[in-house]
C-alpha cells in the first residue's frame, strides 16, 4: 500500500453512519479506533434512523460526538441528502478529521463521503465493492456504493469477490484492502447460547422440534406486488406443513404493515411482532432454523450460525454467499418462494448442505484489519 507522506499523531478518523445496519457493522471498527494508541476516534451520527439507531449505539456503549438527528417522519432521499451535507459541513469544519469513514450504501454513506470530498478530507469505505450489476436494484443503495467507491481513498473489501469489482471498475489494488465483514465482529459479540428474550412469546417457541421460520422482508423495490407474493408463499408454507411457525419482526413502515396484515394476520403459527433490537434479532437468528429475508446484512450473518437464507429479491450484491451455498435466491415470485422453502423444511439433506457450508464473510476479525491499514496509510510513529 502507497503511504500518506503526511504524519498525524493522533490520527482522527471520524465515523459517520446513520441508520441501525451501518451503526452495527461500524460499532467493532469504532470501538477498535476507540482503543488504539495513536488515534483520536470520532463518531458522528445522521440519525436517519432514530429509535433504531439508538439502540444500537447503547448496545455498544458508544457516545457519538456529534449527532445531526435528521429524521423526519414521510423524509424523502431528497431531503435527507440534503440534510446530511448541510449538516457534516460544520461538523467536519470543527472536527478536521484527517479520515472519514463511511460504511456500505445508505445515503448517508453517499453523501458522507461526499461531504468528505468537498472538504478534501479522505475517505475510507467500509463495506466497499458490493455489486448487484442492476443500478436500480436495491435502490438507491446499489448507486449509493458505487459513487461512494469514486470517492474513497481506501477500500475495505469484505471477500476477494468484491476487490475483483473494485478492480474491474479501475480501482487500485494497493487500495484495496481484504478484511472480513464486520457484521461477523459484531455478531460474535452479542449472540449468547443461554440468552433470554424479554418478550416472552420468543422464550416459549419450541425451537427444537418445531421447524422455525425467521421471515423479515422490507425492502422499498418490493412493495406492492413482489411482498405480496413473499407473504402469499409464506401462507402456503405455513397452510401446508403443520410443524412450521414463522417469526416476523415487521418493519415500521406503514405499507409493509398493510400488506403484511392484510395476508398473514389471520394465519396460524405466524407471529407477527415488533421489530427487534439487535442483541435479540441476533440471538433469534441462531435459533431459528431457516431464515427468509430481503435485506442484505442478514445474509452475511446468518451463515456464520450455520443458518441457511433465502434471498427475496431478484438479485443480490453479496453473490460470494450463493457461491458457497450458505444463501439461494429465491426471487419474488410466490412459486419459486414457495416451492424452495418448502424443499428446505422437507429435505434433510438439502438443509444441512446449507446449513454446513462456509460462510465467506470472515472469521470476526475485520475491525482489527481495517484499523491496521489506517495506521498504515498514515505512517504512525510506532510502525515505522
Amino acid at each position: 500500500m502507497k503511504k500518506n507522506k503526511e504524519l498525524f499523531n493522533p490520527i482522527r478518523v471520524m465515523s459517520i453512519f446513520g441508520t441501525r445496519p451501518e451503526a452495527i457493522k461500524m460499532a467493532p471498527v469504532v470501538k477498535e479506533l476507540e482503543k488504539t494508541e495513536g488515534i483520536e476516534s470520532i463518531v458522528c451520527v445522521t440519525a436517519q434512523h432514530r429509535e433504531m439507531l439508538d439502540q444500537v449505539l447503547d448496545l455498544f456503549h458508544i457516545k457519538p460526538q456529534y449527532d445531526l438527528d435528521i429524521m423526519r417522519a414521510g423524509q424523502t432521499l431528497n431531503e435527507i441528502t440534503c440534510r446530511v451535507l448541510t449538516g457534516l459541513k460544520e461538523v467536519i469544519q470543527e472536527a478536521k478529521p484527517h479520515m472519514i469513514l463511511v460504511h456500505g450504501d445508505t445515503t448517508t454513506t453517499f453523501v458522507g463521503a461526499l461531504a468528505a470530498f468537498y472538504g478534501q478530507i479522505k475517505v475510507g469505505h467500509v463495506e466497499a465493492g458490493l455489486r448487484s450489476g442492476n443500478m436500480y436494484s436495491p435502490y438507491p443503495e446499489e448507486m449509493n456504493r458505487s459513487l461512494t467507491g469514486r470517492l474513497a481513498h481506501l477500500h475495505f473489501a469484505p471477500t476477494k469477490g468484491n476487490e475483483g469489482n473494485l478492480l474491474k471498475e479501475g480501482i487500485s489494488k494497493e487500495s484495496i484492502i481484504v478484511t472480513g465483514n464486520t457484521v461477523i465482529d459484531a455478531l460474535l459479540q452479542v449472540v449468547k447460547p443461554d440468552y433470554k428474550f424479554e418478550l416472552d412469546l420468543l422464550n416459549k417457541i419450541d425451537y427444537k422440534n418445531k421447524k422455525v421460520i425467521l421471515l423479515t422482508s422490507h425492502r422499498r423495490e418490493n412493495l406492492g406486488e413482489p411482498m405480496k407474493n413473499i407473504f402469499s408463499a409464506i401462507k402456503e408454507v405455513v397452510m401446508i406443513n403443520e410443524d412450521v411457525e414463522i417469526i416476523f419482526p415487521i418493519h415500521l413502515n406503514p405499507k409493509v404493515r398493510e400488506i403484511a396484515f392484510e395476508i398473514l394476520g389471520d394465519v396460524p403459527r405466524v407471529h407477527i411482532i415488533e421489530p427487534l433490537d439487535y442483541e435479540p434479532f441476533a440471538n433469534l437468528i441462531n435459533r431459528c432454523n431457516i431464515i427468509l429475508t430481503d435485506s442484505g446484512g442478514i445474509q452475511e450473518e446468518a451463515p456464520s450460525l450455520g443458518k441457511p437464507v433465502l434471498v427475496l429479491r431478484a438479485e443480490t450484491e453479496r453473490p460470494e454467499a450463493a457461491w458457497a451455498g450458505t444463501v439461494k435466491i429465491a426471487g419474488i415470485e410466490r412459486e419459486n418462494i414457495f416451492k424452495l422453502t418448502h424443499e428446505l423444511i422437507n429435505n434433510e439433506e438439502e438443509y444441512n448442505k446449507m446449513a454446513n457450508a462456509v460462510n465467506p464473510y470472515g472469521d470476526g476479525k475485520a475491525s482489527h484489519r481495517i484499523v491496521k491499514a489506517i495506521e498504515e496509510y498514515f505512517r504512525i510513529d510506532k510502525y515505522e
